[in-house]
């Protein structure tokens, strides 16, 4: 089972769960923990090969997949008998979260996607196909670090783009390979969760500085009932880290309301 961490308020409110992105942990919720531990019952989960989700457990699936890591989430869930939540992701975990709600929409309570990656633009399927051609010869970190600065290129995003780099440095290269090929194949998934509106009350909370993503975020959200957005101005892809008082106020006032 994937490793999780969960924070207490009482056992008659509900439940929010922490998804992070590829490359980090669940450590980089911890400007968030305090503030919704007020309210609500708090879960941090570790992607596979992520934080304390390492192998060997997690060694012997070959190729990712979407369904299946939400699957392992899931499993969390069931172990700790959670029927539903609200959800909080950021970046990649954003598509982890939307994967989980479009088979199993009544596990969820809302989705809150932080930095949200629902559409890669011209320069983001450049990138990621030069990727794809080096992963297999240039050092992962190297790449990490690359792909970190284009993402996240401004002084401002500093403190988000060394914790994403930190965290990366704990990932085996196998499985940077494998999520950076996942991430490479997503297209026709996102595609589908543009086209689709998942009828689940939804708060996307975007940097402004942002610009691989804010757009597409921008069309989806004309275009799905079910959603709102919230820009945070002077704020690039990291939201949770660079503005976590806005962030966590902005979130705690959207769960508020429902």
């Amino acid at each position: 089972m994937l490793h999780y961490t969960t924070h207490i308020h009482s056992s008659d409110v509900q439940w929010v769960t922490f998804i992070h992105g590829a490359g980090g942990s669940s450590s980089i919720w911890y400007k968030q923990v305090r503030a919704f531990q007020k309210h609500y019952n708090v879960l941090l989960i570790d992607l596979r090969g992520h934080g304390k989700s390492k192998k060997p457990i997690y060694e012997k699936l070959k190729r990712y997949r979407f369904d299946t890591i939400g699957d392992e989430v899931i499993e969390v869930l069931d172990h700790l008998g959670i029927k539903a939540t609200h959800w909080v992701g950021i970046s990649l975990g954003t598509i982890i979260i939307r994967e989980i709600t479009e088979r199993f929409p009544n596990r969820t309570l809302s989705m809150i996607m932080g930095g949200a990656i629902m559409k890669m633009n011209a320069r983001g399927q450049v990138l990621m196909r030069l990727g794809v051609l080096l992963k297999s010869v240039v050092p992962y970190l190297l790449l990490y670090r690359f792909f970190a600065h284009i993402i996240m290129p401004k002084k401002s995003h500093r403190e988000s783009r060394n914790l994403f780099i930190e965290e990366a440095k704990k990932l085996y290269q196998k499985e940077f390979k494998r999520w950076f090929t996942l991430v490479a194949e997503i297209n026709p998934l996102l595609k589908y969760f543009r086209f689709k509106d998942a009828g689940i009350p939804t708060l996307y909370i975007m940097g402004e500085e942002d610009h691989m993503f804010l757009p597409s975020i921008t069309k989806i959200v004309q275009d799905h009932k079910s959603s709102t957005l919230h820009v945070i101005p002077d704020c690039g892809h990291v939201v949770n880290v660079e503005q976590p008082h806005v962030f966590n106020e902005v979130v705690v006032g959207f769960l508020r309301l429902l």
